[in-house]
């Protein structure tokens, strides 16, 4: 099957603590656990968890490896954008706060005109955009 819009999506990232992760994706922005595994202290052994939607076409996988830790290294530019196309509840940001999230304003105008920035535990950028978007 060739890659085409049905093709499922995974956006892979390191992470140093998944607990702290799993708890802003989760019960911070309402994400649901897809997979987990806990792998063990030698070399190339790793914990995973991959968190998404049920009914996704993506989700996002985040790894720790305690023998040898990546450390993540996002940039102001690395976005993962949720379209809500409707104003973003003040309240959904408060819980993200909650759950280990920062806020933070973007170098990038626009999304502090037509969104809110929250960093993850890991510093990756979460934007909730009140704006809606289709590719067709």
């Amino acid at each position: 099957m060739p890659a085409d819009g049905q093709s499922h999506i995974r956006i892979a990232r390191p992470s140093r603590d998944l607990a702290a992760a799993e708890r802003f994706w989760c019960a911070g922005l309402g994400l649901s656990v897809v997979y987990r595994v806990e792998g063990g202290d030698r070399a190339g052994e790793h914990d995973l968890l991959m968190v998404g939607w049920p009914d996704a076409s993506w989700h996002l996988e985040l790894v720790h490896e305690a023998a040898h830790p990546v450390e993540p290294r996002p940039t102001e530019e690395d976005l993962l954008v949720v379209y809500l196309d409707e104003p973003v509840p003040e309240e959904l940001v408060d819980r993200l706060i909650r759950h280990g999230g920062t806020r933070v304003a973007s170098p990038n105008p626009y999304w502090n005109e037509w969104g809110v920035t929250i960093e993850d535990p890991d510093g990756y950028r979460l934007v909730l955009c009140r704006r809606g978007w289709s590719n067709s």
